[in-house]
């Protein structure tokens, strides 16, 4: 992220190991204001804020980036990618880290 610039919101999603360090070094980026995680673990709940939400449902994943005003949502595991995740979150507008289905 570059700094200078308005502080930004980030939705990760998934609950393993990656999305837990994804999640921590993004906490750790000053131009980050928060960091939301879905559905999260018990680990990333002591940084930032776990959401339950099925991974695998684009319109839910899209509609939870919506609702909380997320400005970048990052997709950790592959099973929501191949589920078109990630077309979902770009087709409601919200720029997203990861390949489209």
């Amino acid at each position: 992220m570059s700094s200078g610039s308005d502080p930004i919101t980030v939705l990760v999603v998934g609950s393993g190991g990656r999305e837990h360090a994804l999640a921590l070094a993004i906490d750790q980026d000053p131009a980050v204001a928060a960091v939301h995680v879905a559905p999260g673990n018990p680990g990333t709940a002591s940084f930032a804020t776990n959401h339950r939400v099925d991974i695998l449902d684009g319109t839910a994943v899209a509609a939870l980036a919506a609702e909380l005003g997320v400005d970048l949502v990052v997709i950790g595991p592959e099973a929501p990618l191949v589920a078109g995740v990630a077309d979902a979150v770009r087709g409601r507008g919200i720029a997203c880290f990861g390949p489209s289905a």
